[in-house]
């Protein structure tokens, strides 16, 4: 009975991670032979196969919100809104070509992402013009997302890696083939580069719209809402104070040490249990 439990919820799990058609996109992605852009034993598939990519993916989300022109893009022409586990399947979809994939099969996915890009443009409540395929905004949407990854396996993986600067390196390997300047390729790089985007970040209402839909306002069962919860209060408890203000999100170092840090490790072990 509690192996049926067991799969019911792996199943359950994946269906909104990944989507009805994760077994052909799966067998494609690992089955299909030929060379991949990262060799078996690469940080990049080591963090990207752990379960605390779940708060990762989530903190990225709050962070490149803070950046109104990468914001305004995705308000005005994402339908996370509407459609928010459909944009989490794209994603996760997009995570695991260029991470497992076929070398051939990860360049058509940048080169479909940078089509898709190309056609994302318009103004910003502030009147600013953007586009998606802004070599400065891909950036910051990089960088926010590599910091996130980085610091969630840093403290909520199962088997944290001595070789982080390695990670950044493997992602810039990515930002390479999607025409980002100069990627971080050391933690150092990382955090210099976040740093020097900290005057342009705002929390807009837009951002603050996208956090609160993110945090408590998802698209959930009642089974999933207790978990969530846990899943949002350990994301926001890995961002920086200079995050979280902007976006009215509180800060209770206390609980965030304690019950929130215990509750996120009882997650993780779960959400292994679960798939796995």
């Amino acid at each position: 009975m509690l192996e049926a439990l067991r799969r019911q919820l792996s199943e359950g799990l994946f269906e909104k991670v990944a989507g009805p058609e994760r077994e052909r996109h799966a067998q494609r992605i690992h089955d299909s032979p030929g060379p991949r852009l990262f060799a078996d034993d690469r940080p990049i598939r080591h963090v990207h196969a752990d379960h605390a990519m779940f708060i990762g993916g989530l903190r990225a989300l709050l962070l490149q919100s803070l950046h109104p022109l990468a914001m305004a893009a995705v308000a005005q022409h994402s339908d996370y809104l509407s459609d928010p586990w459909g944009r989490l399947q794209r994603t996760s979809l997009f995570l695991a070509v260029t991470t497992y994939g076929t070398a051939d099969d990860a360049h058509e996915a940048i080169a479909r992402l940078a089509r898709i890009h190309t056609h994302i443009h318009g103004t910003a409540s502030d009147g600013r013009p953007y586009r998606a395929d802004d070599p400065h905004l891909l950036a910051w949407v990089h960088v926010a997302e590599v910091d996130s990854f980085l610091r969630c396996h840093q403290r909520y993986g199962e088997k944290p890696l001595d070789d982080y600067d390695g990670y950044v390196a493997d992602m810039a390997v990515i930002a390479d083939a999607m025409g980002i300047p100069d990627p971080p390729r050391t933690t150092a790089e990382l955090d210099a580069t976040l740093q020097s985007y900290r005057a342009e970040l705002k929390g807009t209402s837009e951002a603050r719209e996208a956090a609160r839909f993110l945090l408590v306002k998802a698209p959930l069962p009642m089974l999933a809402r207790g978990p969530y919860a846990v899943l949002s209060a350990t994301a926001v408890g890995t961002l920086p104070m200079w995050a979280r203000m902007p976006l009215r999100l509180p800060y209770l170092p206390i609980s965030e040490a304690t019950s929130v840090r215990f509750a996120g490790h009882a997650l993780m072990r779960g959400l292994r249990w679960v798939t796995g």
